[in-house]
């Protein structure tokens, strides 16, 4: 298979994907997301890159699913795209750098699900947030699961529920995204975002990321055992001691470690 619909890009220590299939929407045929996720697999190996940027070409940031294969396939067709979506979202969760969404337009359905499922996301003001799937007979149940957990119960249904587009600005105020800049200072800021990202622990980073994700759905109870047993593991790294020392001292930390493989 010819790689072309997704692009990798590197400035220092950050990496940029982009969804390179402008002229369908950016639509995530089976063929991208399969791609996109052997290409974020590849990037989460990298002890040297400390952050990933996920943005696109054209218009739209993604339309999400390509209908056309839905239309045209079988239970076993749509099993197959369901499941490569779901292995998809989940790898931008194991991967141990934190990926940042750079949302230049629309985001709808899977796309507005891309755009949750990332850790951080900077948006245009002329971004638009959507999951219209029920207007269409295809109820958006996988992109839900990222969206309530970015947006919460009521909000999430309303979007589900009446399929209707919401501003950057509203996406914002419903914590869908970190923040809403200008078009023109939309890469810029991302970019700056990523690199203060990218200025701390690779170590630590992946490490704080991947309890993060792991406590998140637990009890208060069930998170605190696990982050506690956590932190304890967390203060014996090399980093660890070379930060607090740093901050006793007044100085720079030289962080020593770079970011291993941390699974959820």
């Amino acid at each position: 298979m010819t790689e072309q619909h997704v692009t990798v890009d590197r400035e220092g220590a950050i990496a940029i994907l982009t969804l390179n299939r402008p002229e369908k929407r950016n639509a995530l045929s089976l063929e991208m997301m399969r791609e996109l996720d052997r290409r974020l697999s590849e990037l989460g190996e990298d002890r040297s890159i400390g952050a990933i940027v996920l943005r696109a070409q054209g218009p739209a940031f993604s339309a999400g699913h390509d209908l056309r294969e839905l239309v045209e396939g079988s239970e076993e067709n749509h099993r197959t795209v369901f499941e490569a979506c779901v292995n998809l979202m989940e790898r931008l969760t194991r991967v141990p750098q934190p990926v940042i969404a750079e949302v230049a337009g629309v985001a709808t359905a899977a796309g507005c699900q891309l755009v949750a499922a990332c850790d951080l996301a900077v948006a245009s003001e002329k971004a638009t947030f959507a999951t219209p799937g029920v207007r269409i007979g295809l109820f958006c149940s996988t992109p839900m699961v990222a969206l309530t957990r970015a947006v919460g119960r009521k909000r999430a249904m309303e979007m589900l529920l009446t399929g209707e587009a919401i501003d950057a600005r509203t996406a914002f105020e419903w914590g869908l995204v970190n923040r809403v800049v200008a078009p023109e200072r939309l890469h810029e800021e991302t970019m700056a975002l990523a690199a203060r990202v990218t200025s701390a622990s690779r170590t630590i980073v992946g490490i704080g990321k991947a309890a993060f994700y792991r406590q998140i759905d637990l009890g208060a109870s069930d998170a605190y055992a696990y982050a506690k047993d956590v932190m304890i593991a967390n203060a014996s790294e090399d980093d660890a001691r070379e930060g607090m020392g740093a901050f006793l001292d007044k100085r720079q930390p030289q962080w020593r470690g770079l970011s291993e493989r941390v699974e959820t």
